[in-house]
């Protein structure tokens, strides 16, 4: 009788165990069914993203929002980051998304800068006021042999 007892308080506690990490991992994935979800999706076109990495950091003055979860290219051949964005933040229609690097020779990010209007992104669309990077080879190149007007 008292190894059934204890059998059953082992039971018990790997039952609880289970639903536990079960819903950790309910919160952790975002599952939009369980939880109200907490990141968005948005766009930005650039003609250049090189050294933007999926899993880069996407900042507004120097404030992690969120991060880069695809590169891939538009309709219109330019280079297309989805950066999956914290719901709480709003980017207002009129910013920019640029491409910058952390310190001289750090990774690349998307840093944007807000700007003032009254209507925001919502889910899914697309932020075409961009910079792209700067290619550094090809401007060194060009001053080396002489083409930088």
């Amino acid at each position: 009788m008292n190894n059934s007892r204890v059998e059953i308080v082992v039971g018990i506690f790997l039952v609880l165990g289970f639903l536990a990490f079960g819903w950790l991992a309910m919160q952790l994935g975002e599952v939009p069914w369980l939880s109200a979800r907490k990141t968005y999706i948005v766009y930005a076109d650039f003609d250049n993203i090189s050294g933007v990495k999926s899993g880069a950091e996407v900042q507004i003055a120097g404030v992690t929002i969120g991060s880069v979860t695809g590169l891939a290219l538009s309709d219109d051949d330019q280079a297309r980051a989805e950066m999956q964005l914290n719901k709480e933040i709003k980017i207002p229609k009129d910013s920019i998304a640029s491409v910058k690097s952390q310190g001289i020779i750090g990774d690349k990010l998307i840093q944007i800068t807000l700007g003032g209007d009254e209507k925001n992104y919502q889910e899914g669309e697309v932020i075409v006021d961009t910079e792209s990077s700067v290619d550094l080879e090809s401007l060194i190149s060009k001053f080396a042999f002489g083409s930088v007007k």
